[in-house]
């Protein structure tokens, strides 16, 4: 006597991943239809922690800092190598 309970088992398997790709399809195209009818571009809604920031080097935070230049540490390395060589 044939053992059928594979075959049944196996139309269940097979109906089970016919449901479940029909239920990924719907979402699928539930989400293309949703972006379709949202506008492009920028929303209203503007991201608080970024709001304001021009792209590019930004200005200086302090006042204070913008006129002092960087101090020449060349010219002191260059005097310690003299000294250690004159002795």
């Amino acid at each position: 006597m044939a053992n059928t309970r594979p075959s049944v088992n196996k139309r269940r398997k097979e109906a089970n991943r016919r449901e479940k790709k029909a239920a990924k399809a719907e979402k699928r195209a539930a989400r293309s239809a949703d972006k379709a009818t949202k506008a492009p571009g920028p929303s209203g809604d503007e991201d608080p922690d970024i709001a304001g920031i021009v792209p590019g080097p930004q200005p200086l935070p302090w006042a204070e800092f913008a006129d002092i230049e960087p101090e020449e540490e060349e010219s002191e390395d260059q005097e310690e190598g003299q000294g250690e060589n004159a002795s």
